[in-house]
Parts: C-alpha cells; sequence; structure tokens
C-alpha cells in the first residue's frame, strides 16, 4: 500500500508544469543546514561532504567529549526540472569523559547521526513570472535593490524517511528503524546578492519523540562572484533533545562545478553548551541537457513538426 506522503508527491508532479532550476554554476546547500527551494537540475549528480569537530559540556551530567565525523549529502535531478533526490546523512566518532565519577571515566562510541533519503520537489517559483522576472532597462539601481515583490518566496515540499541501524548510542532510545520526515522549504531572493531560506521540518512524527525544527539561513554573495558568506539559526524541540544553535561561515567557488567552505557555531545552552566547526566541499557531475540545445540540434522536419505541435496546442485552447 502507499503513503500518503507517495501519493501526495504524485499530486504535486502531475500539477505543476516544468521549468528549468539549473544553474550554470553549482547550486550547494553548504555550508549551512537548510534545504534550498530549488534543486540541481536534471542531469546534475551532485555530492555535498563536509569534515566536523563539535565539543559538548554537559553541566548537568558532569560530562564532556569530542566528537569526529563527517557529513555527506548526495543530490540527484531526476526526470523534472523540479524534482531533486536527496540522500542526507551523518556519521561521528565521540569520545567521552565522565568528570561525576572519581577517578574520571572514559569510553568511545561510534555510529551515525542521522540517514534519510527523500525527495524535494518545487510547487511555486515566483521567478517563473516572466514579466516579473525582466530587468528594469532604465534603472540599474532597481534591479540590484531590495523591492517589495522579493517578499515573495519560492516554495518547495519534500518528503522522506530516517533510517535506524540497530543500537544507536546517539538516537533516543526505542528509536523506530523507520520514521517519516516532512518539510516546507521557502527561499527569497531579496537582491541579487542577498538570499533568504527558511525550513520548517516536522520530523519522526509516527515515534515516541516528535520533533518540530526550524532553519533560517541569510546568504550574501560578494561582488567578485566566488566568495559567499552565510548567517544561520537552526532551533531543536522535542523531548528528547531541545536547543538553539547559531552559525557563520564562508563558501569559495574554485570552478563551476567545484566550491570550498568553511564554518563555526555554538549554542544557547549548557546540557550540553557545543561548540563546532566544519570544513567542506560541494562538487558536481554535470550531465543537464538544455532544452533550447535540443532544438537547435533538431532536423528542419523535426522543428516543422514541433511548430505544427505547438499551433495545434495554441488552437484547442482557444476553443
Amino acid at each position: 500500500m502507499k503513503s500518503p506522503y507517495t501519493c501526495l508527491l504524485l499530486l504535486v508532479l502531475l500539477a505543476f508544469p516544468g521549468y528549468s532550476q539549473y544553474t550554470n554554476t553549482i547550486n550547494s546547500n553548504r555550508p549551512g543546514a537548510s534545504y534550498s527551494a530549488y534543486g540541481v537540475g536534471t542531469g546534475v549528480i551532485q555530492g555535498e561532504n563536509g569534515f566536523f569537530y563539535e565539543n559538548r559540556e554537559h553541566a548537568g551530567l558532569r560530562t564532556s567529549a569530542d566528537q569526529f565525523g563527517l557529513d555527506y549529502v548526495f543530490r540527484f535531478g531526476l526526470f523534472f526540472e523540479q524534482l531533486e533526490i536527496i540522500i542526507d546523512g551523518s556519521a561521528a566518532y565521540e569520545q567521552v569523559t565522565d568528570n561525576s565519577t572519581l577517578p574520571a571515566s572514559s569510553y568511545n562510541r561510534t555510529n551515525f547521526l542521522h540517514n534519510t533519503v527523500g525527495a524535494k520537489y518545487l510547487i511555486y517559483d515566483p521567478f517563473k513570472n516572466e514579466e516579473r522576472s525582466k530587468p528594469n532597462i532604465y534603472s540599474w539601481k532597481a534591479n540590484n535593490s531590495f523591492q517589495w515583490k522579493n517578499l515573495i518566496p519560492a516554495i518547495a515540499i519534500y518528503a522522506g524517511a530516517n533510517f535506524n541501524f540497530g543500537d544507536n548510542p546517539f538516537l533516543p532510545p526505542n528509536e523506530p528503524t523507520v520514521s517519516p520526515k516532512v518539510m516546507l522549504a521557502a527561499q527569497h531572493q531579496l537582491t541579487p546578492r542577498w538570499v533568504l531560506v527558511s525550513n520548517l521540518i516536522y520530523d519522526k512524527f509516527t515515534g515516541d519523540d516528535p520533533a518540530l525544527n526550524y532553519v533560517i539561513t541569510l546568504t550574501h554573495a560578494l561582488s567578485n562572484g566566488r566568495w559567499s558568506l552565510f548567517a544561520e539559526h537552526q532551533g531543536f524541540k522535542s523531548d528528547f533533545y531541545g536547543d538553539g544553535v547559531f552559525r557563520l561561515g564562508a563558501a569559495h567557488l574554485l570552478n563551476k562545478n567545484l566550491q570550498v567552505d568553511l564554518s563555526g557555531g555554538l549554542n544557547i545552552k549548557d546540557t550540553p553548551g557545543r561548540y563546532f566547526g566544519e570544513m567542506g566541499v560541494a562538487y558536481r557531475l554535470d550531465f543537464h541537457k538544455d532544452p533550447k540545445k535540443k532544438i537547435d540540434n533538431m532536423s528542419s522536419f523535426e522543428k516543422k513538426a514541433l511548430k505544427k505541435q505547438k499551433r495545434n496546442k495554441k488552437r484547442n485552447k482557444s476553443f
């Protein structure tokens, strides 16, 4: 039996026409934790990986921990420009010191922090409107400054599943083997250089410990086009863990298919207190084919058939 999330995704796929999300340079979610509303584009295989270090000091339990790990994301553009398949995970090795005993004791633990597979679909793009997207040929300032219409965001929906492999010390007790995750992602292109992304996430809501999370990310591209800066706030709310996290970082574009980044952050509480840093890379294999180039490569017979098909569609609409 198909899940309601599968049915919802199929309805969305059928309800909205196709249009391109592909960009000439890599479109990465790193180094932040939020998901962009836009996908990578059809024919694109993209990896986004990072190595991180985190220190945790728990005032109540009197423990300290050093955590080393790997974040990995793989994104695939399939079938439609709006559709993106995402594999998202993280694994860590942690050294814990327990200062509540005399003498202090220590132990190590290793496992996945999370593993999620899902699909994201862009259901609304304000730039699809050609009139809205036209530049103002009389004003440079109008094209490069904030406009009220930029408050209208691109919107995407996400549905996926979390996978828990065996007894995991990083997860709550009685964590289900498979649990659902849904998300609403919004993206505001405030100006050509300022982008605001927000995610609202409802996670593991079929288990004993559902979580409601949000992420807000503000990104600024510098004038040289190679560097970008970001600031981010993420909130967590569940019975197992509640917190607020702040991150800052920068990314550098090495070429159109390769980006490196560096980031760091801390949280707002001391149970545990956290500070962390990460360095990462995003890269893509670009097999995207531009529909316009496909038309250019058509034979004269194929072009005539395509024009005839378009005329017939217009004629049918007029009736």
